[in-house]
C-alpha cells in the first residue's frame, strides 16, 4: 500500500500505464505477478488493454486481491527504469558503494523497493544497445512493469529527471562486458597521454623508488594537499572515500599508474583501513581494486620524469595540465565542467518543469472561461425569457454587467 501516493513524480501518474501486483510463490520463491486492476487476472507489459489509470490501480492495490501497484515502460513514453538490487541493508539503511554512486549521478526520482533491499530509479532518456543487466543493476525501457512503492530517497529529486548522459555513461561502466577497452576509454575521458592498452596507465616509464616519490609528491605545488592525504587527514572532503579517492589519484599521477605501487603506496598511508581489503563489488573487487582502477581512469597527465619540470605552472592553461605537472589544475578544469553541466541541466529541468506548470494554469483558466461562459450565456437566455413573459417590467438582472465586464473584473485581480 502507498502511504503518499503525491510523492510519485506527476510524470508517472499521468499515464494510463499502471498495472497491481501480488505476491505469489514461484519454484519456491516469492515472484511478484502483474493483475488488471479492477479485475484480477493476469496482466502483461505488452498488452494495454490490461493496464489502467494510477487511480484505478492504488484503489485495487487497497483490496485483498493485490499488493501493491506497478508502472509499465513502454516505446511510447521516454522513461527507463535502473533497478538495483541486494544493494541496502533494511534494518540498517546501508548502502553499497556501486549504488550510492549510480544514484547519485542519475540524480533522478529515487524510492525504496518493496523489500527495502534495493532502490528503484526513474530517469527520461534513451537505454543504450546492448545488455541491459549485469549483476545486481538492471536497466529497462519497455515491455516491463517496475513496482512503485512511493518510498522516497530523501536528497534525491521528487520529479523524472533526464539524464542521458549519465544513463549512457553507467550502462558502459556497469552494464556492459567487464572485459572492457580501457584505452578507448581513457579516449573518450579526454585524456591526452598515451595509454597503455592492458593497464589504462601512462606510456611512461617513471621507475621512482616510493621513498623518491613521497618526496617528490611533498614537495610539489600542491605538496601540502598530499601531505595531508598521505597522514590521513579528510579535512574538506564528504567522506573518507572522497579522501581515499584523491589521494589514489595523486598516487595515479606520480606512479604513471603503475597498480601494483600505488597499492604499496597507499597500505602506507594514513587513510589505510579494513574497508580496503572488503569485497564491495558484484564482480568480486575490493574496495581498494576498484577505487584505483577509477583513480587511474580519471587521471588525464601523468608525471614524466623526462619533461624536466617536477611541478605544475598553476598558472597554467585551464583546461588541463602539461607533462610532467600535477593533476589538480586537470582536476578542477573537469570539476569546473561538470558543475556547470549539472547546473546548466538544473535549469533545464527548472524551465521544463515551469512550462508544465504555466501549461496547467493555462488550462485551468480556459477551463474557467468556459464554465463562466456557459453560466451567462444560461443567464441571458432566462433575462430574455423572463422579458417575453412580463414585458414592460424592469428585470431584476437588467443592471447585471456585461459578460465581457465581469470575465475582466474575474480575471483582473488574479496573477500567475
Amino acid at each position: 500500500m502507498i502511504d503518499e501516493p503525491e510523492a510519485i513524480p506527476e510524470t508517472l501518474r499521468e499515464r494510463d500505464q499502471w498495472v497491481c501486483w501480488r505476491e505469489e510463490e514461484r519454484d519456491g520463491k516469492p515472484t511478484k505477478i502483474p493483475v488488471t486492476p479492477g479485475a484480477g487476472r493476469f496482466a502483461s507489459a505488452t498488452e494495454s488493454e490490461t493496464w489502467a489509470s494510477f487511480e484505478a490501480a492504488l484503489d485495487y492495490s487497497e483490496t485483498e486481491h493485490a499488493d501493491g501497484v506497478g508502472f509499465v515502460f513502454t516505446d511510447d513514453d521516454p522513461i527507463v527504469g535502473i533497478d538495483l538490487d541486494d544493494c541496502r541493508d533494511p534494518e540498517t539503511g546501508d548502502v553499497d558503494d556501486d549504488a550510492q554512486d549510480i544514484i547519485a549521478r542519475l540524480d533522478s526520482y529515487t524510492e525504496v523497493s518493496p523489500s527495502g533491499t534495493g532502490y528503484h530509479v526513474l530517469i527520461t532518456g534513451t537505454l543504450p544497445d546492448g545488455r541491459n543487466r549485469r549483476g545486481s543493476v538492471e536497466l529497462y525501457d519497455t515491455a516491463r512493469f517496475f513496482t512503485v512503492t512511493g518510498d522516497h530517497v530523501e536528497r534525491t529529486p521528487t520529479r523524472v529527471a533526464r539524464r542521458q548522459d549519465a544513463l549512457t555513461a553507467i550502462h558502459r561502466e556497469y552494464v556492459q562486458e567487464a572485459e572492457r577497452d580501457t584505452a578507448s576509454e581513457s579516449e573518450q575521458r579526454g585524456g591526452a597521454a598515451a595509454r597503455s592498452p592492458t593497464t589504462g596507465a601512462a606510456d611512461v616509464d617513471v621507475d621512482l623508488e616510493d621513498e623518491d616519490l613521497l618526496e617528490k609528491a611533498r614537495n610539489a605545488s600542491n605538496g601540502e594537499k598530499f601531505e595531508r592525504l598521505w597522514n590521513g587527514n579528510t579535512v574538506g572532503y564528504d567522506s573518507q572515500s572522497e579522501a581515499d579517492m584523491a589521494l589514489c589519484c595523486l598516487l595515479a599521477f606520480w606512479t604513471g599508474g603503475d597498480r601494483t605501487q600505488m597499492e604499496q603506496l597507499f597500505r602506507q598511508s594514513g587513510l589505510m583501513r579494513e574497508k580496503w581489503d572488503e569485497v564491495h563489488y558484484a564482480d568480486g573487487s575490493t574496495y581498494g581494486e576498484k577505487t584505483i582502477e577509477r583513480a587511474i581512469a580519471t587521471t588525464s597527465e601523468f608525471y614524466d620524469p623526462d619533461a624536466g619540470d617536477d611541478d605544475a605552472d598553476p598558472h597554467g592553461t585551464p583546461d588541463g595540465v602539461t607533462t610532467g605537472g600535477t593533476p589538480d589544475e586537470a582536476d578542477r578544469s573537469r570539476a569546473y565542467l561538470a558543475e556547470k553541466n549539472r547546473l546548466l541541466s538544473k535549469r533545464v529541468d527548472e524551465l521544463e518543469a515551469t512550462l508544465e506548470q504555466k501549461t496547467e494554469r493555462i488550462d485551468t483558466l480556459e477551463a474557467e472561461i468556459e464554465r463562466l461562459t456557459d453560466e451567462l450565456t444560461a443567464r441571458d437566455q432566462e433575462t430574455a425569457q423572463s422579458h417575453e413573459e412580463e414585458p414592460g417590467t424592469a428585470s431584476e438582472t437588467d443592471d447585471d454587467p456585461e459578460p465581457a465586464s465581469m470575465l475582466r473584473r474575474f480575471f483582473g485581480g488574479r496573477s500567475e
